[in-house]
């Protein structure tokens, strides 16, 4: 899993976003705009990392329980999957 080509991150002061390019561009009309943890997340999907080393990654990085890192990551990648921004 990893993010797809077609959308492009761009960070800003304290958040990220997300803007669709090429065909991605002819399907949403939008862009993504993510908080720390999101970027933090999005960051590891570009290297291809899979979701429980995401989990893994931000219970390492963050002060938080694993079933709330499992539920933040999930959410976000279904919110990402639903935009077109991730190649299975």
């Amino acid at each position: 899993m990893k993010l797809a080509d077609e959308f492009v991150s761009m960070a800003l002061e304290d958040e990220m976003i997300l803007v669709p390019v090429g065909k991605a561009a002819e399907t949403f009309h939008g862009i993504v705009r993510l908080n720390e943890t999101g970027a933090f997340i999005v960051e590891r999907l570009k290297q291809g990392t899979t979701p429980p080393e995401i989990v893994d990654a931000l219970l390492s990085e963050y002060d938080v329980e694993r079933a709330v890192a499992e539920r933040h990551v999930n959410a976000l990648l279904q919110r990402l999957r639903e935009v077109g921004a991730i190649v299975e």
